[in-house]
Parts: structure tokens; sequence; C-alpha cells
């Protein structure tokens, strides 16, 4: 019997490409985004390639309640979540006296309340089975302060220090919790966050979105709780406690800039 995965941001960037990843091995699907047309053309590509289940929900999950809405949905078509990928998320670049609190809270209620909420509703289900894996997306931003993202930063070190809590409350339970920490990737992020100009993203060779899935994928299965994609960013995300904090965040400052 397949497992299933439900991964959220499914329609581009990592998500998509765990979408594949996790179809290639066998595993139907529940993917959530926005875009309904993206991902109705991402099923029936998975479903003819792999010959998977793939079951599409269409909903912003930057609003409040969203994740309740989407957990009942999936408990009503009957489906078991084994693994949970909270992949949706995203950024924005500028001085945070001057950027949209609107689009700042979308992205608190996204990163950190919807991402919290579906591993609260899924893990009681997971450990009442004795088995299951959680894999929440953070980002290598979650080690240090970052100005000109401040409030993205600080969504992604609450991510990483919520799974490594929540995977030590689990231990013995039949249930792992990893994070994700990537890197600069080359994806949508860049454009959503307004970062195409910046020293992080110009002129560097960056890793592919499918590499830091397939990656992400085997840190999961392997039950990794602190999994951080390239050996410069593991090298530079633990460099940081071994220098004053201070120059760490005008280094990082100094990175975003244009």
């Amino acid at each position: 019997m397949n497992k299933t995965a439900f991964i959220t941001g499914a329609s581009s960037g990592i998500g998509l490409e765990l979408a594949h990843v996790f179809a290639k091995h066998g595993d139907d699907l529940v993917l959530a985004a926005r875009s309904r047309s993206k991902l109705d053309k991402l099923k029936e590509e998975l479903e003819k390639q792999h010959n998977i289940k793939v079951y599409n929900i269409s909903k912003d999950l930057s609003f409040p309640n969203s994740a309740k809405e989407v957990y009942e949905e999936i408990k009503q078509q009957n489906i078991i979540v084994d693994y949970l990928i909270n992949n949706a998320g995203f950024g924005d670049y500028g001085m945070f006296y001057e950027t949209d609190w609107n689009k700042e809270e979308r992205m608190i209620n996204l990163n950190i309340t919807t991402l919290t909420h579906f591993t609260k509703l899924f893990l009681k289900d997971m450990i009442a089975r004795g088995n299951g894996k959680i894999m929440n997306v953070a980002s290598t931003a979650a080690f240090q302060s970052g100005p000109t993202m401040a409030v993205y930063y600080a969504t992604k070190a609450y991510v990483l220090n919520f799974t490594e809590a929540i995977n030590n409350e689990v231990k013995g339970k039949g249930v792992t919790m990893t994070a994700l920490c990537p890197g600069a990737t080359t994806s949508g992020f860049m454009e959503a966050a307004a970062l195409n100009d910046s020293k992080l993203f110009r002129g560097r060779k960056l890793p592919s979105s499918k590499e830091v899935a397939e990656y992400g994928y085997k840190a999961m299965m392997k039950g990794k709780t602190v999994a951080i994609h390239g050996i410069m960013n593991y090298i530079l995300a633990n460099s940081v406690r071994f220098f004053p904090r201070a120059m760490v965040v005008k280094v990082t400052r100094f990175i975003q800039d244009t």
C-alpha cells in the first residue's frame, strides 16, 4: 500500500521538486498551493508518469484557520498522511520601517502559524499510529538575524527551534522531525522577495530546487533533525556562533544589500 505525502507550497520551487521526488518513490500525494491550474497540471503529469494518486487543494495558507480547514478536508477524503512537508513560505526585502505590514502579517501567518498548526494536527495522528515523518522547511537564515529581511529571518529561526524542540519531545514515539535549511537556491523565492539584485544572489551559481529537494528527502528519511544543504552553507551556519553577534549582523546586512 502506497504511503502519502502532504506537501504545501507544491506549485513551484522546492515544493514542486519534492512532489516529483516523492512520486518517483511511489508515494501518493496531497498537494496544496494557491494556483489551481499549476496544481492540476502537476497532478496530471505525476499520475501519468508514476502511476500514483494525487489530491489537490487550492488554498491560500496565509489566512487564519486555513490549516484546520485543509486538515478537515484531508480527513473527509479518508487520506492518511504519512509524511508532512511544511514547505510553503515567502520572504520580503526592505527596511522594516518601510515595508508593508499586511504582507508581513501574511508571512508570519504562513511561515509560522500555519506550519505550527499543521504540525500540531498531523503529529497527533502520527503518534497515535506510531509512525510518521514531518519536514519543516527552514533556511540558513535561521542561524542569524537578517537586516533588510528582519521578519523573514525571524520566522525561519522559529521554524528551526520549533522543529528541534518537537523532535526531542517525540523521541521513542515512531515519529521524526526534520528542519531542512537550504541556502540561496534557484527558485521563485528571489523574485517574490525582490532579491534578484542583492549580493546574496547576484552572479552566484546557486544549487537548483531539485538538488535541495532530493537532499531534503534523504535527510527526512534518515530522521535527521537539522539538514543544512551544501558544505559551505553548513560551515557558515555553524560558524556564526564563534563570532560576536553584532559582527554577524553587519556581515549579513552587507551580503544582502544590493
